[in-house]
């Protein structure tokens, strides 16, 4: 063979070698990029599942502290909507091969036995004790999952390894087979329901139903001087250390400055509607904490004082990484307005502000007066179940369940026979209950759901 011929021999070879190749490449290509598709779809429904178990279980534990009305016919309601939701969730992940019906089971049986309890069922016997079964149930699944999606994040476990996940999942249904038998399950035809979001910051503090924000209403706009000023004033620094970074256009306009604080970054917002500010944030990380919880709430106490807001008091608070998070709510006529809290947020090393948000009060803060309540609070107490034990009651001004109305209401804080705490709010005009919170408390602080 000529030497030009071997060489054009070897250029072709090498010209379909590459192609090949390239093609390969290409494949590969495509091939991870579907696997890593898949693999996001499998985490989002697995994140899914997880968020629908977690909230179907605390609905059933709110239920079990309900008497017969329309937060008990609410709440039934909630959980078959939840159960269906894990539902979906759960038929979302690969787990087609493997035997996961206990727990499909579980979600299916909740689901229809909450809708059959809405339609008129409520006062049957046994019922008590079969949602307290399916609200164990749901906690032990529900802290599984928890776990699982934990390890997911980590990188811990893939959700290809559908063993592990498996019987972590079904372990945790095993009890849901034991509830009293005779049950009636009824196919359900209607709608499917609103979603209804829980409240994970604490009371009330996320509904934020106005159009407009209320306390700006009828006010003149402000220039960037007068912001800036009105910023200065509330850091109580100069006008000078402020630099202009932003002018919004947003659903609430505001100028944003920066200005430089303790080693970092201070960084404040001021409605362009009215000059009130809005929102404050620091960059600095704490040191060891010298503070304890009752003197940083003086201090954020001190903080609203020197901002003239009227009478404030703490509702509750958070704490963690050196920072403790306090939620204030105003009280007008011994009501407490949980519609427009303020959220401060106080360094425990040395006292200062790290943080202040004031949406909620923005939005519904307004002059207020209330009437004698139609119901006393002796009768409003009778809608407390005899299971739990009354520790103390106020007046409180909650929102309603679709945000868009404000509900005078009896706040009786309980503690159930497994120590825990719960809110419940019962009408002021009907005696009937209006929402239940569940209070997470530790050493950190106190969590509402």
């Amino acid at each position: 063979m000529k030497k030009s011929t071997r060489v054009a021999l070897s250029a072709g070879l090498a010209v379909i070698f590459i192609t090949v190749l390239g093609v390969a490449v290409k494949e590969r290509a495509r091939a991870l990029q579907a696997e890593r598709l898949l693999a996001n779809t499998y985490h989002h429904a697995f994140a899914e599942l997880t968020t629908a178990a977690r909230e179907l279980d605390s609905a059933l534990q709110k239920v079990t502290y309900t008497t017969p009305g329309p937060l008990r016919d609410s709440l039934y309601q909630q959980i078959y909507a939840k159960a269906l939701a894990a539902q979906y969730a759960l038929g979302e992940l690969p787990y087609a091969s493997i035997d996961l019906e206990q727990t499909a089971a579980f979600f299916a049986k909740t689901g229809d036995y909450a809708m059959s309890l809405s339609q008129g069922e409520g006062e049957a016997e046994g019922v008590g004790e079969n949602l307290a079964a399916l609200s164990q149930a749901a906690g032990k699944l529900s802290g599984s999952l928890t776990q699982l999606q934990g390890e997911l994040e980590a990188g811990a476990l893939e959700l290809s390894h559908l063993t592990q996940a498996t019987k972590a999942l079904s372990a945790a249904t095993e009890d849901a087979a034991q509830l009293n038998g005779g049950l009636t399950f009824q196919t359900v035809e209607s709608d499917f329901p609103e979603l209804p979001s829980l409240v994970y910051d604490g009371p009330f503090s996320e509904h934020m139903s106005a159009a407009e924000p209320r306390l700006l209403e009828g006010a003149s706009a402000v220039d960037a001087d007068t912001a800036r000023q009105r910023a200065a004033a509330f850091l109580s620094v100069s006008p000078a250390a402020l630099t202009l970074s932003s002018a919004s256009e947003g659903v609430l306009p505001v100028y944003a400055f920066t200005l430089p604080q303790d080693g970092g970054l201070g960084y404040v917002e001021v409605t362009r509607q009215g000059g009130q500010v809005l929102s404050y944030f620091q960059d600095r990380q704490p040191g060891q904490p010298k503070l304890t919880v009752d003197e940083a709430v003086a201090i954020a106490q001190n903080y609203l004082a020197a901002w003239a807001f009227p009478r404030m008091e703490p509702s509750y608070h958070i704490q963690r990484e050196g920072v403790l998070t306090i939620h204030f709510a105003p009280v007008v006529q011994e009501v407490y307005c949980y519609p427009d809290l303020v959220k401060l947020t106080v360094a425990l090393d040395n006292g200062k502000l790290l943080g202040y948000e004031a949406h909620g009060y923005l939005y519904q803060h307004r002059d207020r007066s209330f009437q004698a309540p139609a119901v006393s609070q002796e009768a409003a107490q009778a809608a407390v179940p005899n299971s739990v034990t009354l520790l103390s009651s106020q007046l409180a001004l909650i929102p309603s369940h679709g945000g868009t109305e404000e509900v005078l209401t009896y706040e009786f804080k309980c503690q159930t026979t497994e120590d825990r705490h719960v809110l419940i709010y019962v009408n002021a005009e009907t005696g009937l209950q209006q929402n239940i919170l569940l209070l997470l408390e530790d050493e950190t602080g106190t969590l509402a759901l």
